[in-house]
C-alpha cells in the first residue's frame, strides 16, 4: 500500500481526482478511516470541542495534540497525517513555531503541520518548510480568531475580502506552504482560490470545487450534541455502519456530489 504524500496529492489536483480527507483523534477511528480510502486525516484542534467538550478550539495545548497525534498514527498504514498547531504555539513568531511543529513531527508523528492565518504568517511558513517541515496553511474561517472574528461567520463575501483572501492564499503558496485549507468561504471564491494556486485546496465549507473536502469526523458521523454546521452533512444516515458511512463520504466527494449546495455558501 502506497503512503500518501504531499506530492500525491500535487498529483491528484493536477489530474483533478478529489481529495477525501476527515479528522481523527484515536487509534481506532484512524485504522477505520485508512480502510476505507481517506486520503489525509487530520489532527484537529478541534478536539477540543469534540473530544474534550470545550466551546472553542482555544484551550487546546500541544501537549493534546501530540498525544492524539500519537495515537492516530499508530493506526494509518496509507493516509497522509497532518496536526494542527494550536493556539498561541506559533503566533509568537517563526523561533516558537518550530519548536511546536518538532514536537508534533517527531513526538507526535505528523507528517505536515497546519497553522492558521493569512499574509502575516507567511515569516513562518517560509521559516519552517526552509528546514524541512511542510505546512498546511488555513485561510477563510479561523476558528482561532473567533473572537476577533466575532463569531463563527462566513469570510470573503465582501469584495474587499475577497481579495485579500485571495492574495493571501498567493502569498502562503509562495512561501512554501504545500496544501491550504479553505474553511467559510463562499463557494464561487473557492473556486477562484483553488484555481490560480498549483498546491492543492481542502475545502471544508468552500464548495465543491476545492481540491479535496475535509469535515469533522465527529459531525459526519452525527456523534457531535450540539448542532453541526450548514457545511456537514450526516453520512451514517442511510448507512449500516461506520466504516460504510465513512466510504460513503468517500464516494460522494469523489464523485463531487458532496458538498451540494445546502452545504455552501453563496
Amino acid at each position: 500500500m502506497k503512503r500518501v504524500t504531499l506530492t500525491t496529492l500535487r498529483d491528484m489536483k493536477q489530474a483533478g481526482e478529489k481529495i477525501a480527507c476527515l479528522t481523527a483523534y484515536d487509534y481506532s477511528f484512524a485504522a477505520l478511516l485508512d480502510r476505507a480510502g481517506i486520503d489525509l486525516v487530520m489532527v484537529g484542534d478541534s478536539l477540543g470541542m469534540v473530544m474534550q467538550g470545550h466551546d472553542s478550539t482555544l484551550p487546546v495545548k500541544t501537549a493534546h495534540v501530540v498525544y492524539h497525534c500519537q495515537c492516530v498514527a499508530r493506526g494509518l498504514a496509507r493516509a497522509l497525517l497532518v496536526a494542527d498547531m494550536p493556539f498561541m504555539s506559533y503566533q509568537q513568531g517563526p523561533e516558537r513555531a518550530i519548536v511546536a511543529a518538532g514536537r508534533l513531527m517527531q513526538d507526535g508523528g505528523a507528517q505536515v503541520v497546519k497553522l492558521e492565518g493569512g499574509e502575516a504568517m507567511a515569516e513562518t511558513v517560509r521559516f519552517l518548510t526552509e528546514r524541512g517541515i511542510p505546512v498546511c496553511a488555513h485561510l477563510g474561517l479561523t476558528p482561532q480568531s473567533v473572537h476577533q472574528l466575532g463569531g463563527y461567520r462566513v469570510q470573503g463575501r465582501e469584495a474587499g475580502d475577497a481579495d485579500r483572501l485571495q492574495h493571501d492564499a498567493r502569498v502562503l503558496e509562495q512561501a512554501g506552504a504545500g496544501l491550504l485549507v479553505l474553511e467559510a468561504v463562499p463557494a464561487s471564491l473557492g473556486k477562484a482560490i483553488t484555481a490560480s494556486l498549483s498546491i492543492p485546496t481542502i475545502g471544508i465549507g468552500a464548495g465543491v470545487n476545492t481540491d479535496g473536502q475535509i469535515l469533522v469526523l465527529q459531525d459526519m458521523l452525527g456523534l457531535y450534541p450540539r448542532p453541526s454546521p450548514k457545511f456537514s452533512r450526516n453520512f451514517m444516515t442511510g448507512s449500516d455502519s461506520i466504516e460504510a458511512a465513512v466510504k460513503a463520504y468517500v464516494t460522494a466527494v469523489k464523485a463531487q456530489t458532496f458538498p451540494g449546495p445546502e452545504n455552501s455558501y453563496g
